[in-house]
């Protein structure tokens, strides 16, 4: 099954849930503020998407600005920006479409359309 941690006032998730509905993808909303993923969850996203620790930031929001984690993000461990990011959901950049086949941050419609068989198969 294909878990989509999301937002719901935020526009960019609900974007892709209208993205995902209107492909027929069969998906698990899950709200990221009221149920975050755990540290092991956001590891396996970072092995799976490739993606630096500093890319599953919400840079754009007020816990992010309130937490100064574009300076402590310099210094901060691994396991800390995971423990961190997992405590508080607001802390991750959304949507986060997790299944067994694949792991996608944010919303990019060109790379939810390449990857659409995995989102598919979730």
């Amino acid at each position: 099954m294909l878990d989509v941690y999301q937002y719901p006032k935020c526009s960019t998730c609900r974007g892709a849930l209208r993205w995902l509905d209107a492909h027929g993808v069969k998906y698990q909303s899950i709200d990221i503020v009221e149920s975050p993923p755990t540290a092991r969850v956001l590891a396996r996203v970072l092995e799976a998407s490739g993606l630096p620790i500093a890319k599953l930031f919400n840079t754009s929001g007020q816990a992010y600005r309130e937490g100064n984690y574009k300076e402590q993000l310099k210094t901060l461990s691994r396991a800390d920006a995971l423990a961190a990011l997992a405590s508080n959901g607001k802390l991750i950049k959304r949507p986060l479409l997790v299944s067994p086949q694949l792991c996608l941050v944010g919303f990019d419609a060109e790379l939810y359309a390449s990857h659409e068989a995995g989102l598919r198969a979730g």
